[in-house]
């Protein structure tokens, strides 16, 4: 829990700032968040990142005081964040920060001294940008912890979500979808209602002339995704808010939606396209194996001496299977001659997979090695199979789940902006 700041404790904040020279650093301060403050140093380097990648959207950056206003407000609730996950113990050490940005330079195909490089000719300071993938980190895991894991689905639910869809004849249908968000603070009085919902017309009243979406977003979106010209990416209906979703279906490719009233505020959103997803055929494959591993007193070379044996012996007539209850220690698979039923794609370790996929039907294969120990296997059969309907169902699961978790993290978050100490120095 984030308590508000005390007097006392923020007068000992602004005292110990203005010791080394009192008008000069509180000018520096941006604002005051809890027992923390944001410089207007910060600031400015956060605006600048947020300039580079609105350009890169190629959209029209809003008039400086409004951005310089929503990244104040963005950086106010990460440093909230940030707090609680300090004061509950979250940390991300430097060799999980160091792996993480290696990973990152790998995706983009550079090594990490190409990457940083590459960062610092666009203009981003590495050990600022590695403080910033360290805080997304942290932030990660506080989610984690704070909303998706207590973000539960029962079964019902995913009955319920595909007879809706089915009904709806939308199962299979993508939506590209951007946000706007005039939020209403809690428990508010009929007053801040009114005024909130006044400004939510304010704004559809701009979108309503032609003016773009996503500069409107950026201006004007009080939504975590306000910045990225509230996008929310390619979802389908049931991964969207209810009440998104019942408006969406009805909306054409360009069009903009009246405003929609949820408990958290007023909405609007804009239907940028939309697409059809694909049937899942896969291949699954029949397969039945021998397990040898080394031990104290077997050497790898044992191992695959014993088992190019064991190999010679089935090519030469013997069963696959009669081989297998003798000697493989995969005691789960070796009482039933090997057979491991049918594969699906990823059910297996990669080096296993990878073999399976390799050989021909009744083959053997020579002896490889996996994780669990050296093995032989032969494919039996092949068969195409129609898995629309589990991918179907772990679909639905997921789409709920990301539902549940977008509205949680946007009363969470409006939560702990609420409960904080946030004093403001910097005019807006």
């Amino acid at each position: 829990m984030i308590f508000k700041q005390s007097l006392a404790g923020i007068a000992g904040i602004i005292f110990s700032l203005s010791v080394v020279a009192a008008e000069s650093t509180i000018n520096r301060i941006a604002a005051i968040v809890n027992d923390d403050v944001i410089t207007t140093e910060q600031l400015d380097a956060q605006i600048s990142v947020i300039k580079k990648q609105i350009r890169e959207q190629d959209t029209r950056l809003p008039p400086e005081d409004v951005l310089r206003a929503q990244v104040l407000e963005r950086e106010i609730v990460k440093q909230i964040q940030l707090q609680l996950a300090k004061n509950t113990g979250i940390r991300v050490d430097d060799n999980e920060l160091a792996a993480t940005l290696t990973r990152i330079a790998e995706q983009n195909q550079l090594s990490l001294r190409q990457f940083k490089s590459t960062l610092e000719n666009d203009g981003y300071e590495f050990n600022r940008f590695r403080e910033d993938i360290r805080n997304e980190m942290i932030l990660a895991r506080l989610r984690q912890r704070e909303v998706n894991n207590r973000v539960n689905i029962s079964q019902q639910e995913i009955d319920n979500f595909l007879s809706t869809q089915a009904a709806q004849g939308n199962a299979d249908v993508e939506y590209e979808v951007f946000h706007i968000l005039v939020p209403v603070p809690e428990a508010a009085s009929a007053r801040q209602i009114a005024a909130t919902k006044k400004k939510a017309e304010n704004i559809l009243a701009i979108v309503d002339k032609g003016t773009d979406f996503q500069e409107t977003a950026i201006s004007y979106s009080s939504g975590q995704n306000a910045l990225e010209g509230g996008a929310l990416g390619w979802r389908k209906a049931g991964q969207l808010p209810t009440l998104f979703s019942r408006v969406i279906d009805n909306m054409k490719v360009g069009e903009h939606s009246r405003l929609i009233r949820s408990s958290s505020g007023y909405h609007i959103i804009f239907l940028k396209n939309k697409r059809s997803s694909e049937q899942h055929i896969i291949t699954q494959t029949k397969a039945r194996h021998i397990l040898i591993s080394p031990n104290e007193l077997t050497t790898e070379t044992d191992v695959v001496n014993r088992l190019n044996n064991l190999r010679n012996r089935i090519l030469a007539g013997e069963d696959f299977g009669d081989v297998a209850k003798l000697h493989s220690e995969d005691r789960g698979s070796a009482s039933m001659g090997g057979d491991l039923g049918w594969v699906s794609p990823g059910q297996m370790v990669p080096q296993f997979e990878a073999e399976m996929n390799t050989i021909g039907l009744n083959e053997v294969s020579e002896p490889f090695q996996s994780q669990f120990g050296w093995h032989i296997l032969q494919v039996t059969e092949k068969r195409k199979l129609d898995n629309s309907k589990t991918v179907t169902t772990n679909k639905a699961r997921g789409l709920i789940q990301q539902r549940k978790i977008t509205e949680t993290s946007e009363t969470w978050l409006r939560q702990l902006r609420e409960e904080a100490f946030v004093d403001i120095k910097i005019a807006l």
